[in-house]
């Protein structure tokens, strides 16, 4: 199996500009040392694009999603350019199609492509592979698969199952299982359009990166510019630090709360300078519901604790922050809906002051959120002459989400490796920028 390298970038809702940078890109096979010879590199290009939101996967929070990351290919025989946003909360990928009904100005044409072949109700993908999904698949009136995702922001996404040649770089990829999706609301239609589709990159069976057959896959996100890389595939990287890994918390029995192909690991504790809080650790062990558990998701932009953890820490930071930071006193602002710890600071203030480092204690494995990732400066709030910054870790409560959720914004400057075949997430605090000059990949 060859290494694959995809450079990717955010949309980033805090820009100036009214238009933010979708970067797309363009492969060059280098020469590196790596378990496989071969590597394929993904440099990034821009190319603005008027701001939206896209629709999000099964029981994601609800609010838009703010920022995405991209990966550009090509689907079909002729090939068709795709872009497609990746998910690692995310297990059908699916592309926008074109039919009678709707069209997409990006979207894949099944009926151009001499190698699409539809999924039918009885085959074993429909009947034995798509058991994680939220939404039981279905038959419609041509006995063809179809699948129904129902979205947290309202939004949804529905067509069949099919299957097709996928292209990345100069290799092909016969036969991949992926949503021709023909009907797709959001809140935000006139955005629906700007992406081909959604890459899904959980442990299901049907995730691109368990079709593809990949033993681990990594990703690191630099907090200087929000551009980073993925990499798929078993690399050796002799200049990385020794990663310290979590092991991933399976569940065999099925439960009404409990994501079974989510990236899950064990919460063992919270600290806030080096003070651990007075947290049970029964807090964090999902109940018999499945209500609980704690997810590592690229796809989510904040982390969101439930009661009693937020709780704590929410009073925690505030009291250590009580001499540097002037809190926004405004019980009706929420930020999303669910970070209700905000700040004033004055607009004419160059730098934040030295905030308390925020720890997050897993299993083996301990990641530190310090410095800016701590707040978040509120887009278009004003108050007198004070911009308004929150406290980025929110509450699920206020989500209605039964679950711990570790989102990217926390995981800039850590090389996050996901070993699917050990069962395990490795992380080390590393430079993002600088991993990305190693791979020449102009992050």
């Amino acid at each position: 199996m060859k290494d694959y390298i995809f450079g990717y970038s955010f949309l980033n809702p805090c820009l100036k500009s009214p238009y933010f940078s979708l970067l797309h890109v363009l492969l060059i096979q280098i020469q590196l040392a790596f378990s496989s010879p071969d590597v394929l590199i993904l440099p990034l290009r821009t190319q603005e694009i008027p701001s939206g939101s896209f629709p999000r996967s099964p029981n994601k929070l609800p609010f838009h999603h703010n920022v995405s990351l991209t990966v550009s290919l090509t689907v079909g025989t002729p090939p068709q350019n795709v872009s497609m946003v990746l998910d690692t909360g995310s297990e059908l990928s699916w592309l926008h199609c074109n039919n009678t009904r709707y069209s997409y100005p990006n979207a894949f044409d099944p009926n151009l492509s001499s190698s699409y072949k539809p999924v039918t109700c009885s085959s074993p993908t429909c009947v034995n592979r798509t058991r994680d999904f939220t939404i039981p698949v279905s038959c419609d009136n041509n006995s063809l698969c179809h699948a129904t995702l129902s979205y947290a922001d309202a939004s949804s996404s529905e067509g069949n199952l099919a299957s097709d040649q996928f292209f990345i770089g100069s290799s092909e990829i016969s036969g991949l299982v992926f949503g021709c999706m023909d009907s797709v609301f959001s809140s935000s239609s006139d955005e629906d359009g700007k992406n081909t589709g959604l890459m899904g990159m959980n442990r299901g069976s049907l995730s691109f990166v368990s079709q593809m057959g990949f033993p681990k896959f990594s990703y690191c996100i630099s907090g200087a510019d929000f551009s980073g890389l993925l990499l798929l595939g078993d690399a050796d990287l002799p200049w990385l630090l020794p990663l310290n890994y979590t092991p991933l918390i399976q569940m065999t029995t099925p439960l009404p709360y409990f994501d079974r192909v989510a990236y899950t690991v064990q919460l063992e504790g919270i600290k806030v300078s080096d003070k651990l809080l007075p947290i049970p650790r029964s807090v964090f062990v999902p109940d018999h519901t499945g209500a609980g558990q704690t997810m590592v998701d690229s796809g989510t932009q904040f982390t969101f604790l439930l009661g009693p953890a937020y709780a704590a820490l929410r009073t925690e930071f505030l009291n250590q922050t009580a001499s540097l930071l002037k809190v926004l006193e405004d019980q009706n602002f929420v930020f999303q809906g669910a970070m209700d710890l905000c700040y004033r600071v004055p607009q004419n203030q160059s730098r934040l002051p030295q905030l308390p480092a925020v720890s997050l204690v897993f299993r083996g494995a301990e990641m530190s959120v310090s410095g800016d990732r701590l707040l978040y400066r509120a887009p278009g709030e004003v108050r007198g002459s004070d911009s308004v910054y929150c406290f980025t870790f929110g509450s699920s409560d206020l989500l209605g989400v039964e679950a711990y959720v570790i989102g990217h914004h926390h995981q800039q400057n850590v090389w996050m490796e996901f070993d699917l075949e050990r069962s395990r997430i490795g992380m080390a605090q590393v430079r993002c920028d600088l991993a990305g000059q190693r791979f020449d990949v102009g992050l």
